[in-house]
């Protein structure tokens, strides 16, 4: 009886265990890595080092209030990361959450360069920001109004296939690449037709932001992957601008259509 009891819980727990690992496809890619959930980040908020290891564009337009801002593809990363170990605390990292690995990958990166008290809020940015929006910052703005974050639908319906962003291409519309230099190389969609202004380039961008909503022209967007194109949209909505439409899944996409 003792027996079956024993073999009960542990069914049970497994099969808790694996009800909570279903959303987050990472956990079972990286079994080393140890996570937090909200409730225990928020619990230990100030007793633990939050680090942001996503580009520092996305950092800028939403994060979670005292993020530091380490980039995973920084060439200095474990050394700043062991600089804010040796203050005594444990170093959790976060990053869009559930099907983004980043966090995952910051652990690891850190793990190899023995630093081993480090954690992934693996739920993400968007998750913190719906479930305490008082410790979070939209575009500079603290707490966070929810009804302002931008739901997979809100961008769905700005997306086109490459074949339907290419239809939409004419005399009235103007077409922006938000690549980074690296990214786009050599390599431009549309060449002579299309301008290319990076996301950090902040001026350029404004300039060209509020000459295209005077001229009311449709403005089609694209990136590398189209993941670039999710953290615009809440810059296009704070300019105003209502007339666009992105590239769904960006230049690998397109690429990947014209091959078919």
């Amino acid at each position: 009886m003792k027996s079956l009891i024993l073999l009960l819980v542990a069914m049970f727990t497994l099969s808790a265990s694996l009800a909570q690992d279903a959303g987050y496809p990472g956990r079972k890619t990286y079994p080393t890595v140890n996570t937090f959930d909200t409730q225990k980040l928020n619990q230990l908020f100030d007793e633990v080092i939050i680090v942001d290891v996503r580009t520092a564009y996305e950092f800028d337009t939403l994060h979670i209030n005292n993020a530091i801002n380490v980039q995973l593809e920084d060439k200095d990363f474990s050394k700043r990361i062991k600089e804010l170990e040796s203050q005594g605390k444990p170093v959790v990292f976060y990053c869009n959450g559930h099907s983004c690995y980043k966090s995952y990958q910051a652990c690891v990166k850190s793990q190899d360069a023995n630093i081993n008290n480090v954690f992934a809020y693996d739920s993400g940015v968007f998750d913190w920001a719906r479930a305490h929006p008082d410790k979070a910052t939209l575009l500079g703005q603290s707490p966070v109004d929810p009804a302002r974050l931008i739901s997979g639908d809100g961008l769905k319906k700005y997306l086109l296939k490459p074949k339907e962003f290419n239809a939409q291409i004419n005399a009235q519309s103007v077409i922006l690449d938000i690549r980074e230099p690296k990214q786009r190389g050599l390599i431009e969609l549309y060449p002579y037709r299309q301008e290319n202004i990076s996301l950090d380039e902040k001026r350029r961008l404004d300039r060209f932001l509020n000459g295209i909503k005077d001229s009311g022209k449709t403005l089609l967007v694209y990136d590398e992957a189209g993941k670039q194109v999710r953290w615009f949209q809440y810059y296009l909505q704070e300019k105003g601008i209502t007339n666009y439409f992105f590239m769904e899944g960006g230049v690998k996409a397109f690429f990947k259509e014209l091959k078919s």
